[in-house]
């Protein structure tokens, strides 16, 4: 049943748990001034007063346009059986998928659901559930506030920082440090991905530069880095592929090598013959590297450095070469080394160098 409200007397505890859109709700303020609010707020009647679910635009827009009276519907007997009938409809009332998972968030913590329970009154499967709580649990809490209140476009959130989330040693940390950075900027949705894989992917100069508070540089930087592919040739493609596919199984080797999972005899055997190919190469790989980063800095081009650095010098320092893993302890021998035997550089012993040069 529905009637009218006081807009005075709502009580907006879960005006948060809602995204803001400014654009929707400028359109929405013209309407309503022409036409009023033609659709209800949703919420429960509670013991203290009405508590409002859904209309927080309408809402918003009424209260500058001096609006007192309102239409009002009751969702439900008490706040969790309004907040399942508002999830159940929720195609029909467009609520994001975070908006989703938020409901749902307070679902469980309310009432003590498990996700079966909460599946079974939504009429959802548990992955449905799941896959909504995991997204609460991922996001730090001054993330979810610049996602809600509109500082921060939630689009290159979900398909393009969560997919850095995934990789290892990117962790909630990283990811606040940089919606930090560019909340409120009213970027682009195209500029943020361009900032979000220098940032994640790119030398520890341009993050200090975002960090620092130089985006304007920074996308400066990528505008002169041509976008068509054919200023190449086929060659000069197929090895900045094979650079981009290094760096990104670099970061993840690193990421996974320390975690406790590895411990089986069997993986063990296999990983030392491997390890041991690999760092007979890194002194030779690293140096090739260093080579093709300074004769890439010290091309002519209308291409300038990376912001934060003369672009010729690394961003860490390396260390001194390091033993060969394992050899004291793993010794390979003979006939039974196999095909993945360490193989002896040109300087003698395997050895690598401990980071990555700038890029």
């Amino acid at each position: 049943m529905t009637r009218s409200v006081e807009l005075s007397a709502l009580d907006l505890r879960y005006e948060s748990y809602r995204m803001r859109n400014p654009a929707v709700e400028a359109r929405l303020l013209a309407s309503i001034a022409e036409r009023g609010i033609e659709e209800a707020l949703e919420g429960v009647d509670a013991a203290g007063g009405s508590i409002l679910l859904n209309g927080f635009k309408r809402y918003r827009c009424a209260s500058k346009l001096r609006i007192r009276m309102a239409p009002f519907a009751s969702l439900g007997p008490d706040e969790a059986a309004a907040i399942v009938t508002l999830l159940r409809v929720s195609n029909d009332r467009s609520l994001t998928i975070l908006e989703q998972a938020r409901f749902i968030e307070e679902l469980r913590k309310r009432n003590a659901l498990s996700v079966a329970d909460i599946a079974g009154q939504l009429s959802r499967s548990k992955s449905w559930v799941s896959m909504r709580l995991g997204l609460m649990a991922e996001m730090s809490a001054v993330v979810r506030e610049k996602l809600f209140s509109g500082g921060f476009p939630v689009y290159p959130y979900m398909y393009t920082l969560r997919q850095f989330m995934r990789m290892n040693g990117v962790g909630k940390q990283d990811i606040e440090d940089f919606v930090v950075a560019l909340a409120d900027k009213k970027l682009s949705v195209r500029e943020i991905e361009q900032l979000a894989h220098g940032y994640f992917r790119g030398p520890a100069s341009f993050r200090e530069a975002i960090q620092q508070g130089h985006v304007a540089l920074a996308l400066d930087w990528f505008r002169q880095v041509p976008e068509d592919p054919d200023g190449c040739n086929e060659f000069e493609r197929v090895l900045l592929k094979d650079l981009e596919i290094a760096q990104k199984y670099i970061q993840r080797v690193m990421g996974k090598s320390e975690d406790r999972r590895l411990k089986t005899p069997a993986f063990f055997a296999q990983a030392h013959l491997l390890t041991a190919g690999i760092l007979s190469q890194v002194r030779a790989f690293f140096e090739v590297m260093r080579k093709l980063h300074d004769r890439c800095g010290q091309t002519p081009s209308s291409v300038s450095p990376p912001p934060g650095g003369d672009g010729t010098q690394p961003d860490r320092a390396s260390t001194p070469d390091q033993p060969q893993h394992g050899a004291s302890h793993h010794p390979t021998k003979g006939p039974d080394a196999g095909p993945h035997a360490p193989r002896q550089d040109p300087g003698g012993s395997g050895s690598a160098a401990a980071t990555l040069p700038g890029m």
